[in-house]
Order: structure tokens, then C-alpha cells, then sequence
């Protein structure tokens, strides 16, 4: 029964101190996420300057997890070189073991006093307030796990059994590090499998060989969950953790034979015995990225035999070079080039939707839903694209330019938009219920069809050249669109006023038709609206006329 409540002690103690550590990761994200980000994709121009930047990231965040997670994603997003991702990756590590050396400097007396401010600055009405004080409670909480985790492995000094298991250990270190980096794996925290570590050894029943071991271990299993964590992301972020767990295991693997003179050397040391796991953490942490550092470009020339680039799906862009964000014009002519693309698929879904209308062959349709998605994702890659080239600044002419590129990927995607939620099912209505419009309805929606991939080649070209005379030409026809659209609603009225059966079994369906046809022509006439403005013929109403 005692051994059961020693157990729970213990767990609920450590159970306390990864949800203090997440309150503090959680709250310092909210506090000061947008300044770390930024710090941490600005502050890598130079090695040193990386170290610090993921130090203090760490410090900050009492995860060297999310800090890796964070700086994967910049080496994703190429704001930051792989190679200063490691260096990060380093000043990471350092800033793990320096919490964990704070930690333990006997300041757990502090922890009602860090929890009542936090709880002050909780209740202030500012976010940043608010996350700062939810940080000091999980402070707060840290160094009461501190406390609990003492008095709960307070009577394991006396413990048969775990002194039997702990000499199992002493005699098997490389059992001894695989069982502490399950632990570090488990918790996904480093810095909890070591605060654990330094419990068991103000026990006294931990020699100092096996507290370096244990050590080795959480640092070991602390570099898994990032890996873990990014296996479904590219392949930018996963050679950036796997690297960093590479680093740890090659330093593992030199460090285990060589714990015992460690040992020898820390015991020589005026270091207290009760601190001897932080202490060996910082030490090894400061060794390893001595020894690292140098070694840091080879590494991520490794990470890149060892990780190739995935290739790129088709349905992935394929003219968005990300080299060519240094030089302006390039990027925006391969951005005009992929959102070309787009009108390409656009133009298919198109011509599928009439081909089934003419021919009542739904087989045309089923590609509509997969040219869809890939508009979709397109555009959306074509905006990000730009968003990074505004990034270096743009001169006028560039940035209109951007932002008219962006504007055709949107007015393509709503097309595809209209296609694929209005015609296509109206089209599939049309086929599965055997409907047949009146010989003049069916006429004018075909004559219609026809326009509109007439109009969307034209607006491609226009697109391209900004011709001026084919821009009017464009704004002209959709002044024939509407009126033609009009023109078609009022004789399908009047075939409904004569009671024609066939007008009668279509009317919604004709109407719906004619009106997504209009709409789809007004997105593709946009593409004129930039050209005609700059002339000064666009007025901004159509009732500046009649005003006049």
C-alpha cells in the first residue's frame, strides 16, 4: 500500500510539472509568440546570433520541442538556412539544460510567490498580461513539482526494490540510456526526464556514472518528438530534426564509454553531489555544440543526401522557383506563368460542362471536383509566392503587377467555384432527370457556353500582353453578355406565358444557368478592369452617367 502511494506521489508530481510546462510554453507563445517568431526567423544571419536566438527562444518557451518545430518551419518556408537551423538547434539544447540548472538551484520556496503575480497579471485585461501570467503560474507549478518530486522520492531511500532495479541499471548503461530516453520520449521533455533524474539522485542511491547515463538518455529522447512530429511535413523541416537528433545520438554514443571518467572529473569539481545531473546536462549540452558547430554545413549537406526532395506532385505548381524571390521580375513572370495554368484548367472545366450539356454525357464531368481542388491549391500557392516577394520590397510597377496576378488567381478560383457547386450540378440535373429544353433555350445556353471559353482565351491573352484594344474588346463583350443573358430570360418567359411544356420542365434550371454563365463572365471581363483604368476609362459607377 505505502509503495502504491509513493507511486502516486511521484507520478502526480511529474504530471505537475509537464503541465507547468505547458502552461509556460502555452502563455510565454502568447505573451511574446509574435516577437520569438520573428526573433528566431530574423536573428540567423550569423552563427552566434543563431546560438542566442534559439537560447533565448528556449528559455522563453521551456520547450527546445517547440523551438525546433518553429525553426523547422522557417527552413520550410526558406527564412531560415538549414545550416543556422542547426546552430539554433544547438543554442536549443544549451537552453533546456540552463532552465533545467535554474531550476534546481533551490528556489522551489519561490513558487507561491511566482503563482499569486501570475495570477495578478492573469486577470488583466491584455492578452500579452495574460499570457505572461500564465507563464509565472507554470513557473510556479515547476517548482512545486520540485518540492513534490523530493518528498515523494524521499522514502525510496529505503526501498528493496528499487535499489535492486537501480543496480540492474548501473550495470547495464546502455539499458540505462534507452530506459531514461523512453522516459524524455514519453514526456516529450527533455527537461522533465531530468528534474526526474535529479530527484532520484538527492536520494543517494544513483552513482554518479549512472546519473551521466540517465542524463545521456534525456537528452536523446528529448530529440525525439520533434522528429516524430515533422515526419508528415516536408522535407526542409524533417532534415532540420532529424539532423538535430543525429547530433545528439553521435554525442551519446562518443559520451557513453566515457561516462565513468565523467565522472571521475565531476567529482574532483568543487559541484554539489545533490546537482550532479544539471550539471552533467549543461556540461554535455556545452561540449556537444563546441564540437558541433564546426560541423554544422556538412551536416545539412548530409541532411540532404539523407532526405531528398520529395518530388513534387502534379498537382503541385510548376514554375514558382523560390530562387527567383531575389529578382523581381523573374517571380513575376513565373507567378503569371503557373496562374496561365490555372486558366488552363479552367478552360477544361469548361468545356467538359458544355460538352455534357450538348451531349447528356455525365462521364464528362467527373474529372470537374479534381481540376477544382487543384485550382484551388494553385492559387492559394501563387498568393503565397507574392507574399514572400513582397518580403524584399517592390518598386510601383512591380507591386501593381503582383497584386493584378493575385487578382486573376482569385477571380479563376471563384470561377472554378461556380462551376463546380452551380453548372456542374445543374448540368447533372439536367442529364439524370432526361429534362429537354425548348430548341431555343438549348440554343442560347449553348451560344452562351461558347462565349464564355471564347471570352476566358481572350482574357488569357490580355493577361499576358495587357493588350489595351483587346481589353476593350473584353469590357465591350460583357455589355453583350448581359444583354444577351437579359435578352434569353425574357423569351423564356414568354415561352412560359405560352405554356410550352418543355420551357415549363426546365424554367429554374434555364434561369440558374444563365445567371452562373453571367457571373463567370464578370469574373473573366476583371481581367480588362487594371488596363482600361490606367487609361482612365473605368468609372468607378454606372451611375456616374446618369448623374452627369
Amino acid at each position: 500500500m505505502e509503495s502504491t502511494i509513493v507511486m502516486i506521489n511521484l507520478f502526480g508530481a511529474v504530471a505537475l510539472l509537464l503541465f507547468g510546462l505547458a502552461q509556460v510554453k502555452d502563455g510565454a507563445s502568447r505573451a511574446f509568440g509574435a516577437r520569438l517568431r520573428t526573433g528566431l526567423a530574423t536573428g540567423t544571419r550569423s552563427g552566434l546570433r543563431s546560438f542566442l536566438s534559439g537560447f533565448f527562444a528556449t528559455i522563453a518557451l521551456q520547450s527546445s520541442t517547440a523551438t525546433a518545430l518553429m525553426v523547422a518551419s522557417f527552413v520550410e518556408r526558406q527564412l531560415v538556412k538549414p545550416r543556422m537551423a542547426q546552430i539554433v538547434l544547438l543554442g536549443a539544447n544549451v537552453g533546456t539544460a540552463v532552465t533545467a540548472w535554474i531550476v534546481a538551484t533551490g528556489i522551489a520556496w519561490l513558487s507561491p510567490l511566482v503563482i499569486l503575480v501570475g495570477l495578478v497579471l492573469y486577470r488583466s485585461s491584455s492578452s500579452s498580461r495574460q499570457g505572461g501570467g500564465t507563464a509565472l503560474i507554470g513557473i510556479g507549478l515547476m517548482l512545486l513539482s520540485l518540492h513534490l518530486l523530493s518528498s515523494a522520492t524521499e522514502p525510496m531511500r529505503q526501498s528493496p526494490a528499487l535499489a535492486a532495479f537501480i543496480g540492474l541499471l548501473d550495470n547495464a548503461w546502455p539499458v540505462a540510456l534507452a530506459f531514461s530516453a523512453a522516459i524524455a520520449f514519453i514526456s516529450s521533455s527533455s527537461l522533465a526526464a531530468v528534474v526526474l533524474i535529479l530527484s532520484l539522485a538527492s536520494t543517494g542511491i544513483l552513482s554518479a556514472g549512472l546519473v551521466i547515463v540517465l542524463v545521456l538518455g534525456a537528452n536523446l529522447g528529448g530529440a525525439i518528438p520533434p522528429v516524430v512530429a515533422s515526419l508528415g511535413g516536408p522535407a526542409a523541416a524533417k532534415r532540420v530534426t532529424l539532423g538535430n537528433l543525429i547530433v545528439r545520438a553521435i554525442g551519446c554514443v562518443i559520451a557513453l564509454p566515457l561516462a565513468g571518467y565523467g565522472a571521475d572529473l565531476l567529482e574532483m569539481l568543487p559541484l554539489s553531489a545533490a546537482k550532479l545531473p544539471v550539471d552533467a546536462h549543461l556540461g554535455f549540452n556545452l561540449i556537444l555544440a563546441a564540437l558541433a558547430w564546426p560541423f554544422s554545413r556538412p551536416l545539412s549537406r548530409l541532411m540532404l543526401k539523407l532526405v531528398p526532395e520529395e518530388a513534387q506532385p502534379e498537382n503541385g505548381p510548376k514554375y514558382l522557383d523560390p530562387q527567383s524571390l531575389t529578382t523581381p521580375v523573374v517571380a513575376l513572370a513565373s507567378a503569371t506563368r503557373e496562374v496561365l495554368g490555372v486558366g488552363d484548367l479552367i478552360e477544361r472545366m469548361l468545356m467538359r460542362t458544355a460538352d455534357a450539356f450538348e451531349r447528356n454525357d455525365l462521364s464528362q464531368l467527373k474529372e470537374i471536383l479534381a481540376l477544382e481542388k487543384r485550382v484551388d491549391s494553385l492559387q492559394q500557392e501563387v498568393k503565397i509566392y507574392l507574399s514572400k516577394l513582397g518580403h524584399g520590397g517592390l518598386s510601383e510597377e512591380d507591386g501593381r503587377r503582383s497584386i493584378e496576378i493575385i487578382d486573376y488567381a482569385i477571380n479563376l478560383e471563384h470561377i472554378g467555384d461556380i462551376i463546380d457547386k452551380g453548372l456542374m450540378p445543374q448540368v447533372t440535373k439536367k442529364v439524370t432527370l432526361g429534362l429537354k429544353f425548348s430548341e431555343e433555350g438549348y440554343q442560347e445556353l449553348k451560344k452562351l457556353f461558347h462565349l464564355t471559353i471564347d471570352n476566358l482565351r481572350i482574357a488569357q491573352t490580355i493577361f499576358v500582353t495587357r493588350d489595351f484594344n483587346l481589353a476593350r474588346q473584353l469590357m465591350e463583350v460583357k455589355v453583350e453578355v448581359r444583354r444577351m443573358e437579359k435578352q434569353s430570360s425574357e423569351r423564356h418567359l414568354e415561352r412560359l406565358r405560352d405554356g410550352r411544356a418543355d420551357s415549363l420542365q426546365t424554367s429554374s434550371l434555364h434561369l440558374d444557368m444563365l445567371r452562373d454563365l453571367k457571373r463567370i463572365n464578370a469574373h473573366i471581363v476583371s481581367v480588362a478592369h487594371p488596363i482600361l483604368d490606367e487609361s482612365g476609362l473605368l468609372i468607378e459607377s454606372r451611375l456616374r452617367k446618369a448623374a452627369e
